[in-house]
């Protein structure tokens, strides 16, 4: 936390006088539950909270992790947060939190532009569901992080904070780059391959994509109806537990969302397991791709579990999963992209043009014999899961590439997501060149609280 640090060091001793060792080791090392009942207990407010953010973002602004900020309005948040505990009104579970969102959540104090000139200066009339919860649970809303362009593989501006001549991932870059900088405790992303578990990963930083369809998309940009989830990133498993609770919960504008109960993700995920948790390390039909420094990361990973982890190997109809979830990823992006395509073509990356080209020759029978794959390959994880607590890979091939023209390799991340799998990324491994490798744990469908369980 080098960069909160700084902003500590700079801010708080000058403007507030406080003692800051203390206050750089509670703030540092503090998780958000832990901020929050600070707030609540007057031992600090919102407002100096979200200053030292913003002081933080100053500090590192080479990162270039938001497309749209406003300091004046955040302070006028916090403020605001600060008058209601005063007030002795109740509050919520992110009560005077700063938090940034993606640059494709639409958001009515800020332009939601998507990552493409196309949707320049575009103003969204209301926030979407997630913007919604967030501020009905008492979070600042900073800003907007960078995005890639309509959330799918050209680059943004973003930097990694690691090194600032690698990528920090995609398409969730600015909001893995902010969290990682110490910029906000919490921020929103969305995945449609590895859009959160990878920049997560190569940021260092804990990520997490829930269960398909428990948390809302309605007023997020879409690309894919059957792959889109939010996902949320954080300095820790049990904050990464309370925001996505705070999220959860029935949204009938989402057609993927069913009627049930908000799991009490927060209390699963301290709670002890009542037995050592097993563990499947699966290496899929991918594995040919981790670079050496994952390769051996992982047999010490490994060696390290012990009789807590068996090697299983899928199936040979598991590596048919790649191709179909690109069936569905490209003929979803020809069909929702349609009208930017349309009139905008040649200010789209080429790399965008040839997937929504690619999607517009999918047949109907291939497509639904891809969505059809989903049940097929999930049924047959049913079976490992009935010994297995969670499913251990890779999140990521290796360190971020020392590149800014590319996010990084979303492989590792395809199969459970296109299986609507919750996903959880682990910042445990270093590369030869000290820089980030995440872990990646998954589990079965709505078994979120567990597999958080199991991560901590």
């Amino acid at each position: 936390m080098i960069f909160l640090i700084r902003a500590l060091e700079k801010k708080i001793q000058l403007v507030y006088g406080k003692n800051i060792e203390a206050y750089v080791t509670v703030l540092a090392n503090s998780d958000v539950t832990e901020l929050v009942r600070m707030i609540l207990a007057g031992e600090l407010t919102s407002s100096e909270l979200t200053e030292v953010c913003l002081s933080a973002i100053d500090d590192s602004e080479e990162v270039g992790a938001w497309a749209h900020l406003d300091r004046e309005f955040a302070l006028k948040q916090a403020e605001e947060r600060d008058l209601h505990r005063a007030s002795g009104q109740s509050c919520g579970p992110l009560h005077g939190i700063p938090v940034g969102i993606k640059d494709i959540f639409d958001t009515k104090d800020f332009p939601t532009e998507n990552g493409t000139v196309l949707d320049a200066g575009r103003q969204p009339l209301s926030d979407c569901t997630v913007v919604g919860k967030l501020k009905s649970a008492g979070a600042v809303i900073v800003g907007k992080t960078v995005t890639t362009e309509l959330a799918v593989y050209y680059p943004g501006k973003t930097r990694n904070p690691h090194d600032l001549t690698r990528t920090p991932g995609g398409s969730s870059s600015g909001s893995a780059a902010a969290v990682a900088s110490g910029m906000v405790p919490l921020a929103v992303g969305s995945q449609t391959n590895g859009s959160v578990i990878r920049p997560a990963s190569f940021c260092g930083i804990f990520g997490f994509k829930p269960s398909y369809g428990t948390i809302s998309r309605w007023g997020v940009l879409e690309q894919s109806r059957l792959l889109d989830s939010v996902g949320v990133m954080a300095r820790s498993v049990n904050d990464l537990a309370l925001i996505s609770e705070t999220l959860m919960g029935y949204d009938e504008r989402d057609s993927a969302m069913r009627q049930q109960a908000t799991p009490a993700l927060v209390s699963i995920a301290r709670d002890e397991p009542p037995v050592e948790p097993a563990i499947a390390f699966v290496k899929s039909p991918v594995w040919k791709h981790a670079e050496a420094d994952c390769r051996e990361a992982f047999s010490e990973i490994i060696d390290c579990l012990g009789k807590h982890c068996d090697e299983i190997d899928l199936p040979a109809p598991f590596e048919k999963a790649i191709d179909w979830h690109r069936t569905i990823l490209c003929a979803d992006l020809a069909k929702n992209f349609f009208t930017r395509y349309q009139s905008g073509k040649a200010q789209l990356s080429k790399e965008l043009v040839g997937m929504i080209e690619e999607g517009q020759d999918v047949l109907a029978v291939d497509y639904n014999r891809a969505v059809d794959g989903m049940g097929i390959l999930y049924a047959g994880l049913e079976q490992l899961f009935e010994n297995y607590d969670a499913i251990l890979t890779p999140a990521v091939t290796g360190e971020a590439p020392p590149s800014l023209e590319t996010t990084g390799d979303p492989i590792f991340c395809t199969l459970w997501t296109y299986l609507g799998m919750p996903a959880v990324a682990l910042p445990l491994l270093q590369g030869s060149n000290g820089l980030p490798i995440g872990v990646q744990l998954t589990s079965m469908r709505r078994d979120d609280g567990r597999l958080l369980r199991t991560a901590n």
